[in-house]
C-alpha cells in the first residue's frame, strides 16, 4: 500500500496552476508503475459515490475507473474560457480516435459542485455536443468532490484555480501520465491509443 500511495502521490501532488493561465508549464511526464494490485488503487482513488450528467450514481473507482483506459480533466460549467476550449479539443480527440474512442472513457470532474448539478452538467454536454456513453461528467456534494479531486492533486480554494492539465491512464496496468492541454489533439489521441495497446509480457 505504501508503494502505491507514494507513486500516486508523486503523480497527482503537483500544485494546481491558476485556471486563467489556460495551460500548465510542465510537460507530460510518465509516472512510475506502482507495484501493488488494484485493491490498493481502489483504496487510493476511493469508491466515493458521485453522480453523472444523467443523474446516475457511480462509484468513482469501481464504476468510472476500474479496468479502463481513461482521460481525466477538471472543469466548471460557468467557465467562459479554458473549460469550453478544452472540452471542444477533447471532442476533436474522440473524433480522431474513431471506433477506438469506444474503448476509452473521458471523465470530466467539476470543481464547482455547488452549482454544477447533474442537470447543469447535462445542459453543458448538450451545448458542447459531447453527451455520449463514453464521456462522464461527474459531480457530488462538496465533501465528495473535495475527496476525489484531492486524490488527483486538485484541492483548490476556488473553482477557477483548478489545473487544466489532462491526466491519462491505463488503470488495469497502472500506467499514468499527464498531458498539457495545449498539446495538439492528434498527439493526445496518439497517447491514448498507446495506452490501449497490450503491455508486453502480460
Amino acid at each position: 500500500m505504501r508503494a502505491l500511495t507514494f507513486t500516486l502521490m508523486c503523480l497527482f501532488s503537483l500544485t494546481a496552476l491558476a485556471h486563467e493561465a489556460h495551460e500548465d508549464a510542465a510537460p507530460a511526464v510518465a509516472a512510475a508503475q506502482p507495484a501493488t494490485g488494484t485493491h490498493d488503487a481502489q483504496t487510493w482513488f476511493t469508491d466515493t459515490p458521485l453522480q453523472d450528467q444523467n443523474g446516475e450514481t457511480l462509484r468513482f473507482y469501481s464504476d468510472a475507473l476500474q479496468n479502463r483506459v481513461v482521460l481525466l480533466n477538471v472543469i466548471f460549467t460557468s467557465c467562459n474560457d479554458a473549460c469550453p476550449l478544452i472540452t471542444r479539443k477533447l471532442k476533436e480527440v474522440r473524433e480522431l480516435l474513431g471506433d477506438k474512442a469506444d474503448g476509452i472513457t473521458f471523465i470530466s470532474l467539476t470543481s464547482d459542485p455547488l452549482r454544477d448539478t447533474p442537470a447543469v452538467l447535462k445542459a453543458y454536454t448538450l451545448k458542447q455536443g459531447v453527451d455520449g456513453p463514453h464521456w462522464l461528467f461527474l459531480t457530488g456534494d462538496k465533501a465528495q468532490m473535495d475527496l476525489v479531486l484531492g486524490r488527483i492533486g486538485q484541492i483548490v480554494p476556488t473553482p477557477e484555480q483548478h489545473s487544466t492539465q489532462l491526466i491519462v491512464g491505463d488503470v488495469a496496468n497502472k500506467r499514468w501520465s499527464k498531458i498539457r492541454p495545449d498539446a495538439p489533439a492528434a498527439a493526445i489521441a496518439q497517447r491514448l491509443q498507446l495506452l490501449t495497446m497490450p503491455v508486453a509480457g502480460r
